[in-house]
């Protein structure tokens, strides 16, 4: 009988895949988000990026738990928090399916604290996946703040726009706030990885290319009415330079 091959871990494949998008499943179209979801497959995007925010941390409200579950995907779940003290709700959302758990600096007091509690959990997809815990930081928040969090995290989330309000543009000051990231991650001797999150679209994708970011999500650029297929490829394109 032939041995079962050990998992791939979440942090392998994110690294493999890097430089990737990861793509906003609440920028497709909701009623038909099966579809949706398989044409992402189709065109080779490799996470699925849910962002969740309660109405206290963010103005919005998204969704939670029952939607990350429902989604019937091989890709990863990538889950961003942007909700307040998420240390009680970490089970839930880990429970329904996240590959990556992304929560905010900002969120509570004791960050460190959810950072070490993600390290104890098992992927609910494949035990031997293991999860990726993120660290994001909000435009105002200085890169600092990451230094006491290296030993706990495997990427850091630079935001690009202030979370939970639509119709932002992008902010320049993220291009060297993203050369600060990737200068304290190699001090830290850690192979973190580092991402980019908020209004990224075609048009402007290229000014990350060569900058060593490993993900880069977006949403509306994806879905905006033409191909999702075409439209991840020729972004994929531009973040790789070609």
């Amino acid at each position: 009988m032939a041995s079962e091959q050990p998992a791939e871990s979440a942090v392998g494949r994110l690294r493999a895949a890097a430089p990737a998008l990861s793509v906003g499943v609440l920028a497709a179209d909701l009623l038909d988000l099966g579809r949706e979801v398989a044409r992402l497959e189709q065109a080779g995007v490799p996470l699925l990026h849910i962002d969740v925010m309660d109405g206290c941390f963010t103005p919005m409200m998204t969704v939670g738990p029952p939607v990350i579950r429902a989604i019937n995907t091989p890709l990863l779940k990538d889950v961003h928090l942007m909700i307040r003290d998420p240390l009680d709700h970490l089970g839930d959302y880990v429970a329904a399916g996240a590959d990556i758990i992304t929560v905010h600096v900002e969120s509570c007091v004791h960050v460190h604290r959810v950072l070490q509690q993600l390290g104890t959990m098992k992927n609910a997809n494949e035990a031997g996946r293991g999860l990726v815990r993120g660290i994001a930081l909000n435009p105002g928040t200085p890169l600092e703040a990451i230094a006491p969090l290296v030993d706990e995290i495997d990427l850091v989330l630079l935001l690009a726009i202030n979370p939970g309000w639509s119709g932002q543009s992008f902010l320049p000051s993220t291009l060297t706030r993203l050369a600060r990231a990737r200068q304290i991650v190699a001090d830290s001797g850690r192979p973190i990885l580092v991402g980019v999150d908020g209004g990224i679209t075609r048009a402007n994708i290229g000014r990350l290319a060569g900058t060593g970011v490993d993900l880069v999500v977006t949403g509306s650029a994806i879905f905006d009415g033409h191909s999702p297929a075409a439209n991840a490829a020729a972004m994929r394109a531009s973040l790789s330079g070609s």
